[in-house]
């Protein structure tokens, strides 16, 4: 009797949670779990379903029958037993034989001792604002430590280590200070002498490439990619690269974009702003000049034809502003700020000659009479800011002197009685 042909189903599942195309190397596959297995494993406050998801891909894929039965018929038929037991795998261990023991410096299970997580790195990076508008790639060098290649972290030679006298293995010590009859401040603070580890290593046992500190220094490259259209303040990760400790989930090393001001472009959000000042013959008879975008491209800016440009108006172009994050094809606006330069005076003739071609004055014609009955005044210059800062600080004494005369009579009263 023959036997039945499998039924073919998705065979795609596995790489796209790998996020690997279906012609991957070993390499590919390992380098892409590694990266995506450190950013979800549940002790560094990732998501265990995702997790247990890159388990059970790489089980498959890294199997190269595993990998062809999937290939053929998917995933049901690897877990149906075609490809030794695809369904049985144990995440945490999967990780753990993939990492050599732990990448994060523990050697046992993360389901035994739960491990700390390490601290972040977080250093700044400053951009301008042409390095967000254009992008930018660059390397830089970081020091940070690394578990001890030699003793695998232990410390000494023979992998053994005792507790620690100072702190009994505690990894911390109290302390007690008087603060006068009756009353003690207890303090808690790391034992000095085993670094909070609660482990002791005798100078004989101790590993000569570490000296028993468990942990080397490393000098690491890391190459930043700063996308178009990123925000000042937005964060570059780059995860389990801050410093290794045994039984510590590693840190991140992280990048916080600090954009630096510009001189002459303003942004807001996907948007930009530039001021350009016109003289009133521009404002009033056209105007055109070149502006130099952030990208160095020259931009010719200039009125249509019989076109009024009054002081304080916006005017806009599509589509030059910033990259849109992720979207750098579509862009913001660039909104330009006019403002109008009017002369500080005129002479009788210029003033003639402008009256000629400017609209009428719509001047209200006075008698003598009236004239006469008016009282003549005289305008002048006022900075408008000072003057309104001027009258707060008067309101400000003026009601700090009625406070004091109020509180004044208040005592005064209550000594009469």
């Amino acid at each position: 009797m023959f036997g039945r042909a499998p039924k073919k189903s998705d065979n795609t599942k596995y790489y796209e949670i790998l996020g690997v195309s279906k012609n991957a190397s070993q390499d590919d596959l390992k380098k892409a779990y590694k990266k995506a297995a450190i950013k979800n494993h549940p002790d560094k406050g990732g998501d265990p379903e995702k997790f247990k998801e890159l388990g059970q891909a790489y089980d498959v894929l890294s199997d190269p029958e595993k990998r062809e039965i999937y290939d053929q018929y998917g995933e049901d038929e690897v877990n149906n037993g075609m490809g030794g037991g695809g369904g049985g795998h144990d995440p945490f261990d999967i990780f753990q034989s993939f990492f050599g023991g732990s990448p994060f410096g523990g050697g046992g299970s993360s389901r035994g001792r739960r491990q700390t997580r390490g601290k972040d790195v977080v250093h700044p990076l400053k951009v301008s604002l042409e390095d967000l508008h254009n992008g930018l790639s660059k390397k830089l060098s970081l020091s940070r430590n690394v578990i001890c290649s030699k003793c695998k972290g232990k410390g000494s030679k023979s992998g053994a280590s005792m507790t620690c006298p100072g702190c009994q293995g505690a990894g911390v010590k109290v302390s007690i200070r008087h603060l006068g009859p009756s009353m003690i401040q207890q303090m808690q603070h790391p034992c000095n002498e085993c670094k909070g580890t609660g482990e002791a290593i005798s100078d004989r046992d101790r590993c000569p490439q570490c000296k028993g500190e468990k942990v080397v220094p490393e000098k690491k490259m890391l190459g930043v990619h700063v996308e178009k259209g990123m925000q000042n303040g937005q964060r570059i990760t780059f995860p389990g690269e801050a410093d290794e400790a045994p039984d510590t989930v590693t840190g991140d090393v992280v990048f916080v974009l600090q954009q630096k001001e510009h001189p002459k472009f303003k942004r807001k959000g996907d948007d930009l702003y530039v001021e350009h000042s016109l003289s009133l013959t521009e404002a009033l008879c056209g105007f055109q000049f070149i502006l130099t975008h952030l990208d160095n491209r020259q931009l010719l800016i200039k009125s249509n034809p019989g076109e009024v440009v009054k002081p304080d108006q916006y005017k806009a172009i599509n589509d030059e502003g910033m990259p849109m994050y992720q979207r750098p094809f579509m862009r913001g606006k660039l909104y330009i700020h006019f403002t109008v330069e009017f002369p500080d005076s005129l002479t009788p003739e210029q003033s003639k000659a402008l009256e000629t071609v400017l609209p009428p004055r719509t001047s209200v014609q006075l008698t003598d009479m009236e004239l006469d009955e008016c009282e003549e005044t005289t305008l002048h210059d006022v900075n408008i800011e000072e003057e309104m800062r001027r009258k707060q600080s008067q309101a400000r004494e003026a009601y700090e002197d009625d406070e004091d005369m109020h509180g004044g009579a208040q005592r005064v009263q209550c000594a009469q009685q």
